[in-house]
């Protein structure tokens, strides 16, 4: 699991980073550590932790082991491990997750529902 309470992401921690220039739409499916630094519209159904970077804009619905939001996202979010809002993230959605942190002054809009691991 990626260490979401290291302050620095970098590039070299994930297999695969959609670059900023990119945009997605679609389901995306991933097992393996993943960064979003452009625009995703969809659905993200992922066994591999994610990452979506400062800058990055996502529109899906997003189910992961652990997800650190440091761009926008709008849609909920559901993980079995964490979810970790940046103080440069926004989030508008829902957050199903058995660990939730904030970062102060961070943006966030919607309802938090702590659950055990096994009800994630």
């Amino acid at each position: 699991m990626i260490d979401v309470r290291n302050d620095i992401l970098d590039e070299d921690d994930f297999d695969t980073v959609l670059s900023a220039d990119i945009e997605f739409s679609g389901t995306l499916v991933f097992s393996k550590p993943f960064m979003i630094k452009g625009t995703v519209s969809g659905s993200i159904v992922a066994t591999g932790d994610l990452c979506i970077a400062e800058g990055a804009v996502v529109k899906a619905e997003i189910r992961a082991p652990s997800v650190v939001i440091s761009g926008t996202v709008t849609g909920n979010v559901s993980a079995t491990g964490r979810v970790e809002v940046k103080s440069s993230g926004r989030l508008d959605g829902d957050i199903t997750a058995p660990e939730i942190i904030m970062e102060s002054g961070c943006a966030f809009n919607g309802k938090c529902a702590m659950v055990s691991p096994s009800a994630s």
